[in-house]
């Protein structure tokens, strides 16, 4: 093919780098979401497959095409198109991978580790050249090593996120709530980017955490019942989010004690930590008294208390609404707003159930 040829290829690639790095910043709500790390994975492995089948179906030329012979071929589209997602998806991939490294590394190291990357990076790069000309060596045509490739992308993508699942957690979280509704954070930039805090929130239904996760650009360690944690399947993901389980003191005087300790350990080590005061659902929408947990906890490590609200949850399917479930969900339709209020930090010494229940209450105002 002419060189003119290449350079198109070329060029479809490098607006599908661009447009997916721009999309990231927009799809990631203006913060590092490393759930798009999978969502580019698995990008990446579909149009990789994709781009062999297209291959397979082009019709190779008897003599060398210039660009609008190129064009005028069967299939040359669809190969276009495929280059364009494979950079749409791997733009997706590498941005919030450096955004990562960027901001969870050490501040005083971050040149060292980025020269460190981009070395790394060098010598794959090298690795899979050598490999290329193995695999053409030993008889593999270029869509047969597109082939390869996206296998194994798909297995090592596999692999890494089961060494890291918070990717796949973080990947789960922003698939469902932002397949379920149009999600608004209000005053995100108020969680700390660094060091200890309590979040506290109001509790209304069964996605609260991970409407709180998808919200925060942080881990946050959720203190939870204990019977809910040790629901079968699920307690995989609760396990793998390091949340913490709680148990009344009567019920669990041991439990309840070991939870005071982790919770403390984790404020320590200077990680968030958000707990839910009301200890159960809300069954009319309206806030339940906040209990004393939330007032154990800062007595033992004063740390900075962080109010927040979520407002829109109540009367969805999540919720225990007492109306017909499915009359309330056709009645909200799907991507129904959802907000995220964040209040400022109060000092630990200005910390009480009463005026945390209050600051809760009035972020939330009077959408439920």
């Amino acid at each position: 093919m002419a060189t003119s040829v290449f350079v198109l290829l070329l060029a479809v690639f490098s607006v599908g780098i661009g447009a997916g790095s721009l999309l990231c910043e927009r799809l990631s709500g203006h913060k590092v979401e490393i759930g798009l790390v999978p969502f580019g994975s698995i990008g990446l492995s579909v149009f990789g497959l994709e781009l062999y089948f297209a291959s397979q179906a082009y019709v190779t030329p008897s003599a060398m095409l210039d660009l609008g012979g190129f064009l005028a071929q069967g299939g040359s589209w669809r190969i276009l198109f495929d280059c364009l997602g494979i950079g749409l998806f791997g733009g997706l991939y590498i941005v919030p991978l450096f955004a990562l490294i960027q901001t969870r590394c050490d501040p005083a190291h971050v040149s060292r580790t980025i020269a460190g990357m981009n070395i790394m990076n060098a010598l794959f790069m090298v690795v899979s050249a050598v490999v290329a000309m193995v695999l053409l060596k030993a008889g593999l045509t270029i869509p047969q090593i597109f082939l390869a490739t996206a296998i194994m992308n798909g297995v090592v993508a596999v692999y890494i996120f089961s060494l890291v699942p918070e990717f796949l957690i973080r990947f789960l979280a922003w698939i469902l709530i932002h397949t379920f509704y149009r999600v608004r954070i209000i005053n995100g930039q108020a969680i700390p980017d660094e060091g200890p805090a309590v979040l506290v929130c109001n509790h209304v239904s069964y996605v609260d955490a991970i409407a709180i996760m998808a919200a925060s650009p942080r881990p946050v360690r959720f203190v939870m019942d204990h019977q809910i944690f040790r629901i079968p399947v699920m307690s995989w993901l609760f396990r793998n989010v390091r949340a913490i389980p709680i148990a009344p003191v009567k019920e669990d005087p041991w439990l309840t004690e070991k939870a005071f300790v982790d919770i403390a350990q984790a404020l320590h080590e200077g990680e968030l930590v958000c707990i839910f005061p009301e200890g159960k659902l809300t069954r009319d929408g309206e806030l339940n008294p906040f209990k004393g947990g939330v007032q154990k906890i800062i007595d033992r490590s004063p740390v900075p208390v962080l109010p927040m609200a979520l407002r829109g949850l109540w009367g969805s399917l999540f919720s225990r609404d007492p109306s017909n479930p499915v009359a309330r969900t056709f009645k909200r339709g799907l991507f129904s707003r959802l907000e995220l209020a964040v209040g400022e930090p109060i000092a630990p010494d200005a910390v009480s159930p009463e005026g945390l229940q209050e600051q809760v209450r009035a972020l939330r105002g009077d959408w439920k």
